[in-house]
């Protein structure tokens, strides 16, 4: 089964759809893409579940980038900002001991148990 993300005007990722590999006839092929606009309507990108191709499996709320051909995450945090690898990163690095989680209100990592 291959797998398609409906994007927006703005390449915002709105849903993913399962499409049967009858009608793909391979990886990041443009007549997969023209049969969901056929069926569906809207714009499509094939997406790979597995990463191998177009960096990470679109999620809705995600972006395509059309650029560099692969789709960024969602952003979770307001104060994280992208990467020139499409991966968002913390305004500090993580810390080297212990465990700890992003706390957005404080902007900073907290330690947990």
């Amino acid at each position: 089964m291959a797998h398609f993300a409906e994007l927006n005007e703005n390449n915002i990722v709105l849903r993913v759809c399962v499409v049967d590999n009858s009608n793909v006839p391979s990886d990041k092929h443009v007549d997969g893409e023209t049969w969901c606009e056929n069926f569906w309507g809207g714009n499509w990108k094939q997406t790979s579940i597995t990463g191998s191709f177009r960096k990470r499996f679109a999620s809705v709320g995600g972006k395509y980038d059309a650029t560099n051909d692969w789709f960024q995450s969602p952003k979770q945090y307001s104060s994280w900002s992208l990467d020139g690898n499409g991966e968002w990163q913390p305004p500090k690095p993580y810390p080297d001991s212990g465990k700890h989680v992003w706390d957005n209100d404080s902007n900073d990592w907290v330690e947990i148990d």
